[in-house]
């Protein structure tokens, strides 16, 4: 693609919810995001009964609540797939989602999604990576967590399964919501992209939306931006997430950049083109200057506007005589 891919990630800040997570899709849409995405799983292949939360999930939810009992509220079934794929349709919206196990792989596959995300959490599982590699769709891998080793392991995996390379993108991220800038090292995005010669982006989780400005300015092909309808709802990833408005914020700014960076050509631009008469300058006569006369640094001088004599040639007219007469001010 010529343009950035922006992924609005809605996770799981649906709260269960069918007409919630239809509203994010809404908003995903009105913010011109490329795609709308959501999380797949089921509790039950994902985490043990007595799996404790991550610090920021206990800090956003009950905490008394288990991560199986927090997850097993948030799972979205079958028709809630089919359903919400329907309505990003129609919204002209691209539905993608995450798959946390080879089950939920399947159901996706099944129902006909052309992008698979890869959460960070799954880079080190070679089953998973595996099965998903086999289906040679596009793929996009978060490596979050991860060192260069591991995510070379992974895109092996990938590739050795059957898929190409030139349809893996892979995105730096933090897993911290929020990520604390110093720990953001996003320069390790673009370390990424050279060392494997593969597409990158970044997978956002920092409070605001200058990093994805500035990793979009760097060279990401692609960004993944939590949001949310509200950031006051209850839920493990809504304080960590953009409302709407900052959304929208976000992708007209990666929209302005993307003009911006151009085509790397130094030249004049169009708009710009009526200044270099105004702004530039030309060789005029410093004085009146009878023909005959030899120029020289006293009787001639550099002025605006320009389309005379360039300055440039100063050296060649200099000790030339000239070969009419000239009022003061007069271009050469």
């Amino acid at each position: 693609m010529n343009k950035v891919f922006i992924i609005a990630e809605a996770g799981v800040n649906h709260n269960g919810s069918v007409e919630l997570a239809k509203k994010l899709i809404d908003a995903a849409c009105e913010s011109g995001a490329d795609a709308v995405k959501f999380q797949t799983f089921k509790a039950q292949k994902l985490v043990s009964k007595h799996a404790q939360k991550a610090e920021y999930q206990k800090r956003f939810t009950d905490k008394e609540e288990s991560q199986f009992e927090m997850l097993q509220k948030l799972e979205l079934d079958v028709q809630t797939h089919k359903e919400l794929i329907l309505y990003s349709k129609s919204k002209n919206i691209m539905f993608l989602s995450t798959p946390f196990d080879r089950e939920s792989i399947d159901l996706l596959h099944d129902l006909g999604l052309e992008i698979f995300k890869i959460p960070s959490g799954e880079i080190t599982n070679l089953p998973y990576l595996r099965h998903l590699g086999k289906l040679n769709t596009k793929i996009i891998l978060s490596t979050g967590m991860s060192d260069m080793g591991e995510i070379e392991d992974a895109l092996d995996i990938l590739l050795q399964a059957g898929t190409k390379k030139e349809n893996i993108t892979v995105l730096h991220a933090n897993t911290m919501y929020p990520t604390p800038m110093e720990d953001v090292n996003l320069k390790a995005m673009v370390t990424i992209g050279n060392t494997f010669d593969i597409a990158f982006g970044y997978s956002d989780h920092t409070l605001g939306i200058e990093v994805d400005i500035a990793a979009v300015a760097m060279g990401a092909c692609c960004i993944e931006k939590h949001f949310t309808l509200d950031k006051n709802m209850d839920g493990p990833d809504h304080k960590a997430s953009l409302e709407p408005n900052e959304l929208s914020a976000m992708v007209k700014a990666i929209r302005n950049i993307e003009l911006a960076l151009g085509k790397g050509i130094k030249k004049p631009s169009k708009s710009e083109m009526p200044n270099m008469h105004v702004a530039r300058k030309s060789i005029v006569a410093a004085r009146k200057i009878k023909k005959g006369e030899t120029f020289s640094e006293e009787n001639l001088t550099i002025k605006r506007p320009g389309g005379g004599m360039s300055p440039m040639r100063w050296d060649e007219i200099l000790h030339t005589l000239a070969h009419k007469d000239y009022d003061e001010d007069e271009p050469l």
